[in-house]
């Protein structure tokens, strides 16, 4: 289990003791990669603000009790993700969420593309259109399985942060990722010529 900073356990112990100037402090530790998730599981900024203000008012009314028993950077992801998910159950729809790096189909498995630094401008091109062919195709995917595929792929968590920030067991959280990815490849499966890649351009994940 991740363990909390010295210098975040510091900050929270300072603020149960009675200093409310730490909890700013707190804040701005972690606002930018709070709103830099936030961003990536709505691609909308203003809707990325209104999760992250929702985020650190939950933690403010839950910090007196936070025991340190996880880093405070997986228990933010955990309240972050349930800000999203409630957000997307009140407005009954679903974002469209940007990757930064594409996510690859093949054989049945789905993997991360590592761009050539010498890709070439047709090269260029295909990335853009794969990158368009992944943002409308996690418009089709349920939110908790958007957000599990943003937590592996783009934040780079382990299955160990994500188990702990979501309160699942690792085997559920291997199971949950490989159906959001089956879900994501069946969704891309019309395009799929986007993404026939050399295999010495690219990293394959077999999701176990």
């Amino acid at each position: 289990m991740p363990k909390i900073t010295a210098e975040d356990g510091a900050i929270i112990a300072r603020y149960q003791r009675g200093d409310n100037t730490a909890f700013n402090e707190l804040v701005e530790r972690h606002q930018k990669r709070a709103y830099h998730y936030a961003a990536r599981l709505t691609n909308n900024p203003d809707e990325a603000a209104d999760i992250v203000a929702e985020t650190f008012l939950r933690v403010y009314r839950s910090l007196e009790g936070f025991k340190g028993e996880s880093s405070f950077t997986t228990w933010l992801y955990r309240i972050e993700t349930n800000c999203f998910l409630d957000m997307r159950k009140r407005a009954n729809a679903r974002p469209v969420v940007s990757l930064d790096d594409a996510l690859q189909v093949n054989d049945g498995q789905v993997g991360i593309q590592i761009v050539d630094d010498s890709e070439d401008a047709h090269e260029h091109v295909e990335k853009g259109e794969r990158l368009t062919a992944i943002e409308a195709a996690m418009k089709h995917l349920p939110a908790h399985q958007r957000a599990i595929l943003m937590m592996y792929h783009a934040e780079s968590m382990s299955y160990e942060d994500i188990a702990e920030a979501l309160a699942l067991p690792i085997g559920t959280v291997k199971s949950r990722l490989n159906r959001a990815r089956l879900s994501l490849r069946n969704v891309l499966r019309p395009c799929r010529n986007l993404f026939t890649i050399p295999r010495s351009r690219r990293q394959v994940f077999a999701g176990t």
